[in-house]
């Protein structure tokens, strides 16, 4: 075996090796944490979402406007936030968006809750129907309760008080309040109810093609008009509901229309209805087109009052019998795939 080469260190005699590892400087002992996973910070934990949230104009609330305290909820939120609000007149444009769900407004009484505007098409800011609304309802699962919804503009023209595009909408014991085009059910993969619900109005006050019902509620005209233009699609199997519903009128509202197609496939039905001297014994309008008397569907079942001239009604409606009127329920109407059927 060859010996390993000498080399001259100072005074010494070392070998290569030793020499060469005395020359070169230690490597550094890794902390025991490089060695380890970096742990991540910690995401900081939301504060908890307040579930009772209250508005008050005059500052002694959590919030001043409805708009605020929407804000103030948890974005696609599934569990319901109710915010509670303080009477008082509400000048708003309010927007409930899309990722707003399961907000609940809820007012002490209508007659003193009230959310106000006044847009309407053609005005100075450039409105049209889509865009004058005082409220306009995007979330699903939205619920109102005794509150008023109105638009003050007058009769100018279509001035919409209520817009609700969302699903599974509910309104109970609250007033739309309007001229043309109070009330907007809009799209068609909505549903909607309303129960208990004061609705008045002139020309088409309840249009569009959400489906909707409409229980124990009063629907008032306050001219000669129409007052549902449904603007149902060939794929939706209910449109416009009117159940056990009283139909009144201001005195000067003397020749009304229960109603008439927005769209050619419109369908709209009253059961049991009261219906006021103001109906017009032919009850519905082909909106001068002939063609949608093939399309539409228009029925009454059980109407009462002055205004239930049945046999002069125009020969393209229905008269339901028990059996179809049976159809008429929540769970056949909203069911759907979700199975939703709103508490009464």
């Amino acid at each position: 075996m060859k010996s390993l080469p000498l080399l001259l260190l100072g005074s010494s005699l070392l070998p290569l090796s030793a020499a060469v590892a005395q020359a070169l400087p230690a490597a550094p002992t890794p902390p025991a944490a490089a060695n380890a996973l970096a742990t991540p910070p910690a995401r900081p934990v939301p504060p908890p979402q307040k579930l009772l949230l209250t508005v008050a104009p005059d500052g002694t609330g959590d919030y001043k406007t409805i708009q605020e305290a929407v804000q103030a909820v948890r974005d696609l939120s599934q569990v319901t936030v109710t915010i509670r609000l303080r009477p008082g007149t509400y000048r708003e444009k309010l927007v409930v968006p899309a990722h707003k769900m399961h907000v609940t407004l809820v007012g002490e009484n209508a007659a003193t809750t009230i959310i106000t505007g006044a847009d309407h098409t053609g005005d100075a800011a450039g409105h049209n129907t889509y865009s004058s609304q005082t409220v306009l309802v995007q979330g699903n699962d939205f619920t109102a309760e005794n509150i008023t919804f109105e638009n003050a503009a007058g009769p100018v023209g279509q001035a919409v008080a209520l817009h609700v595009d969302g699903d599974r909408a509910t309104f109970r014991h609250c007033r739309m309040l309007g001229n043309q085009d109070t009330l907007f059910p809009a799209v068609e993969n909505s549903r909607q109810y309303y129960q208990d619900c004061y609705i008045e109005g002139t020309t088409d006050f309840i249009f569009g093609m959400a489906t909707a019902v409409f229980d124990h509620c009063e629907i008032r005209s306050k001219r000669d008009s129409y007052i549902a233009a449904a603007a149902t699609t060939e794929r939706q199997a209910y449109g416009f509901v009117f159940r056990d519903c009283k139909l009144t009128a201001d005195s000067a509202a003397h020749k009304v229309y229960l109603g008439r197609p927005w769209r050619p496939h419109s369908r709209t039905v009253y059961l049991r209805c009261e219906l006021g001297a103001h109906i017009l014994p032919a009850g519905w309008d082909n909106w001068r087109d002939a063609a949608n008397e093939a399309t539409a569907y228009y029925a009454e079942y059980q109407s009462t009052g002055p205004g239930a001239n049945l046999g002069a009604r125009v020969k393209w409606s229905h008269q339901l019998t028990a059996k179809e009127a049976r159809r008429y329920t929540l769970q056949h109407i909203f069911g759907g795939e979700s199975g939703w059927v709103p508490q009464q």
